[in-house]
Formats: C-alpha cells, structure tokens, sequence
C-alpha cells in the first residue's frame, strides 16, 4: 500500500487528459517549466545576494574601529576577558 504502479499512473495520466484536453496538455506543460525556469532563477539570485551581503558583513564588522580594538586579546594577560 502506498506505492504506485504504472496502471496507477496510467489512470491519472488519462484523468488529467479528460479534464484538461490532450490540447492544452502541452501549453500547460510549457507554463509550467517556464515557472519552473523563473523560480530557480530567483533562488539562484537570492543565494548570490546572500553571499555577496555575508562578504560585506565580515569585511564591515572591523572597517570602522581602531586597530586597538581589532587585535586579539592576550588570555595571559587580561583573565578575565578570555574567549
């Protein structure tokens, strides 16, 4: 139970061919790749955004402060302000 078999998919294959037409099957097919196409293009973009916004993080988190402020603190020195 659960899984398909090729008649299974045959009956489906022939409901969608009767409540749609064998006509529009294609144009349904084509809208539906183009969505496809559209989609991965704008998860492709976001993932680049993402990237190029993390880089400009990093490279801005110690643009503006003193080089005093960016060196590594000495845990032999300062105890208290260990990592």
């Amino acid at each position: 139970m659960g899984q398909f078999s090729v008649w299974h998919w045959l009956i489906v294959a022939a409901v969608f061919v009767l409540f749609f037409g064998a006509k529009r099957m294609p144009d349904a097919a084509r809208g539906l790749g183009r969505s496809l196409r559209i989609f991965r293009s704008e998860v492709s973009q976001m993932h680049a955004e993402d990237a190029d916004s993390a880089k400009e993080r990093s490279a801005g988190d110690t643009a503006g402060l003193p080089a005093s402020a960016t060196a590594s603190v000495d845990p032999v020195a300062h105890p208290a302000k260990r990592l």
